[in-house]
Formats: structure tokens, C-alpha cells, sequence
């Protein structure tokens, strides 16, 4: 690779709380490493600012505005939900990328993102070989789902988890207080269509100094109805409330999401139509207690003024290491994070190949999950608390949290097709 080369970084699909914190570890990292590496592009966008050929040249920023990508929530560049379809189905979109990158001398491309993102950074690497242009691929892991494989956790998930767990706990509280005249039951939405590893932070509101009851819904078990009623009543008997955690991927037996609105997103999984109302209405019918119902939505996922310390920690490491490993020389791997075996917690990064990881999920397993499947075990809750752990606020002023806005400096376009997305 010439030292010249420039690099790409690009961010896809959900954001998170810390995954700005990644793109500051690319980009500082780079910039440390100048004469290896050159100037670091951002795709306006995601990867459909480098189909579009709009690519944002982070020199033009300051080195406090890209310091300061570390303490903000979303991202910053601009994501977004496009999947590249298989070389055999559109060679042409993976064409388009090696000559946007050839035009403009990249040969490092970091993408920062979840499975879907792993498969495109190996199919282009992949193309790179083919087609004798070399591109050293690295994928930066990130989502909330805490569903890649071969790494420890995910950037942005003990953030969220951080928020589920805190904000559970509080709304318990509060229920606890008026449950002898009012609300008896709340019911709480979090993220998770396929794993249950936010549902199973709300596990974590119970502890040896808080007998907080709580009923949690996995996707990982088949939903049964009378054993759900059942379990609900045992709680609010004994409590006189209770709180239910359950993740938008729930399912019958069959298989079928209990909040499938028929329709479709942009990757083609099913459209989700809120599985909070869905259960609270089932609770009322059959036994008439009070409830109040809330989504986490996009605040668990955005609530960068409670993220987890360990987590910004280590959506910063991910995308330092993305840097030193292409300077290394290393291809089509993504960076791993690997919990050492020590009574205190302490972790490293690593690596996978990224043909092990893409389109591949990991779900929570058995032994995360009680028996009765409502609840997590002591070993799913020694997993979970260091990874919600440590404070790391952004700065505040007027009472409010400032977060970075960048310049968004467009490069000159070189090629004179443009490529429609």
C-alpha cells in the first residue's frame, strides 16, 4: 500500500450513543500516523457517499471538533440503511466503489457498523483482488444489539444497556409509589429484533439492595401466553406492581413476531409496529390492572449523557486498532474485543476474519437466560455490569450537553458519471 494512500470511513445503519467515539479513533489515529497514512474521507452518508462520490474531507476539521466526536450521540457523518446486494446480483454498485476509491487514492476503508456492514467490507475486499486495485478493508464493529460474533460485546451496546437499566429502575420507582390506587403495571419496549441482549439489561434493576419485580420477554423464547399472564399476576400479587422488559423481536411458537406490522425496512427484515401496547392490552383483558406503557426508541440508542465509560472507552480502541491494523498490513478482519480472564474486569482488542463474521448473529444464550425464560441468571448479570460501568459525561453548558457539529468540507468530484442510489 503507498504510503500516499488515502482512507475512507463510513458509518452504517442504526447509530448509537458512542459510535462518533470510533470515527474520533480512526481520525486521530490517523492523523498521528501522518506520512503512513493520508487524509482521512468520510462518506456523506455511509457507503452511499462513496457510491455518490460525496465524501467529506475531515482535515478541514479542527482538533477539537474531531476530539470532541468522542462526547457526541449519533452520527456525524450521516448513516444509512442500504445493503449492497451480492457481486452476482449488482457488480456494478461494488465497481462503483473500487473506481470512487481509485479516483480519489484510497486504499484503506474502515466501516463502521453491524453485520450487514461486515458482509460489504469483505465483498469488497474481495472485489479489490479481482480487479487489481488493493484495498485493505477493516470493519469497525457497532450496534446496540450486541449481536456480532467472535467479539466479547459491541460498541454502543453497553451504553444502551447503561440507559435501559437506569431508566427501568427509576420508572419502577415511580410505579411502586402509586401501584395501591394506580398504575400496576409497566410495560417498557427496548430494541432487539433478533437477540435479547438490551431486554436483558433490564434484568439488571433488581439487585441485592432493590427487590424490584421485573418480567423480561426475549426473543430468544417462544412467548406463551398463559405462562406470561401467569407469571405477571405471581408479581403483582406479591409486589402490588411489576415491570416488563420485552424486546421488539418477540415470537410465538410459530415464529411469528407479536409485532409484525406486514411490512418490510430496507434490508428486508420484517417492519416492527410496537410490541409494548401489544402486551399491555393483553395484560388489561386479562386482568384488568391499570398500565402505562413506553419505547425506548431512538433515546436508548442516543442518550449519550449516560454512556458507559467502558463502552466509550472501547468504541475508541475499535477504531484506533482499525488503523494500526491496516498500517500492519492486515485485510478483511474486523477488530474484536476480548474480556481477559481476571476477577477484575479488563479487556483488549483483537481480530476475526470478516468471512466468520458477516451475516452472522449472536444470540443470548441458555445459560444468560432463567429457567422460567422471564428473567437473567447470575452469570448473564457478571457479564453485563462491567460493561455498563463508569461514568463519562459530555461537557455542559446552561444546563444542557454540547456535542460537536462538523463542517462537512465536500472533496471536488472526479468522476463525470454519477451513480444513482
Amino acid at each position: 500500500m503507498s504510503k500516499s494512500s488515502n482512507a475512507f470511513y463510513a458509518q452504517s445503519g442504526g447509530v448509537t450513543a458512542v459510535i462518533n467515539a470510533s470515527a474520533c479513533g480512526v481520525i486521530e489515529t490517523a492523523r498521528a500516523n501522518k506520512g503512513k497514512i493520508g487524509k482521512v474521507y468520510a462518506g456523506k452518508n455511509g457507503i452511499i457517499g462513496a457510491l455518490r462520490e460525496e465524501l467529506i474531507d475531515t482535515s478541514k476539521e479542527s482538533v477539537k471538533t474531531i476530539a470532541g466526536l468522542k462526547y457526541t450521540p449519533s452520527g456525524a457523518f450521516g448513516s444509512c440503511r442500504y445493503k449492497l446486494k451480492s457481486l452476482q446480483e449488482n457488480r456494478a454498485e461494488y465497481e462503483r466503489l473500487i473506481q470512487v476509491f481509485k479516483a480519489h487514492n484510497i486504499g484503506y476503508f474502515f466501516y463502521n457498523g453491524g453485520g450487514d456492514s461486515a458482509d460489504t467490507c469483505l465483498k469488497v475486499s474481495q472485489l479489490s483482488k479481482t480487479v487489481g486495485y488493493p484495498i485493505q478493508a477493516i470493519h469497525v464493529p457497532k450496534t446496540v444489539d450486541n449481536d456480532l460474533p467472535y467479539t466479547d460485546c459491541c460498541p454502543g451496546f453497553g451504553s444502551v444497556a447503561k440507559y435501559i437499566a437506569v431508566s427501568a429502575r427509576e420508572a419502577s420507582y415511580d410505579v411502586a409509589s402509586m401501584c395501591e390506587t394506580s398504575t400496576k403495571v409497566f410495560v417498557l419496549e427496548v430494541m432487539g429484533r433478533h437477540a435479547g441482549w438490551i431486554a436483558a439489561a433490564g434484568g439488571l434493576i433488581a439487585d441485592a439492595a432493590n427487590d424490584i419485580p421485573v418480567v423480561i420477554l426475549f426473543p430468544e423464547v417462544a412467548f406463551k401466553k398463559k405462562e406470561f399472564i401467569n407469571e405477571v399476576k405471581r408479581k403483582v400479587k406479591r409486589y402490588g406492581y411489576v415491570t416488563i422488559v420485552v424486546s421488539e423481536g418477540v415470537r410465538d411458537y410459530r415464529g411469528r413476531f407479536l409485532a409484525d406490522a406486514g411490512t418490510t425496512d430496507a434490508f428486508g427484515h420484517a417492519q416492527l409496529g410496537g410490541v409494548a401496547p401489544v402486551v399491555a392490552n393483553m395484560i388489561r383483558e386479562a386482568t384488568g390492572y391499570k398500565y402505562h406503557w413506553g419505547v425506548a426508541d431512538y433515546m436508548q440508542r442516543a442518550a449519550r449523557h449516560i454512556a458507559s465509560k467502558t463502552d466509550v472507552d472501547q468504541a475508541y480502541a475499535v477504531g484506533k486498532t482499525a488503523v494500526e491494523y491496516a498500517l500492519q498490513g492486515k485485510n478483511s478482519v474486523m477488530v474484536t474485543i476480548n474480556r481477559k480472564a481476571a476477577s477484575k474486569y479488563s479487556w483488549t482488542t483483537g481480530e476475526i476474519a470478516l468471512s466468520k463474521v458477516a451475516n452472522k448473529e449472536k444470540m443470548m444464550p441458555k445459560s444468560f437466560i432463567s429457567k422460567n425464560g422471564f428473567g437473567i441468571t447470575k452469570k448473564c448479570r457478571e457479564y453485563l455490569l462491567p460493561l455498563i460501568g463508569g461514568e463519562d459525561y459530555p461537557p455542559f453548558k446552561d444546563g444542557m450537553p454540547v456535542y460537536t457539529r462538523i463542517k462537512g468540507v465536500m472533496i471536488p468530484k472526479k468522476l463525470s458519471e454519477s451513480f444513482r442510489v
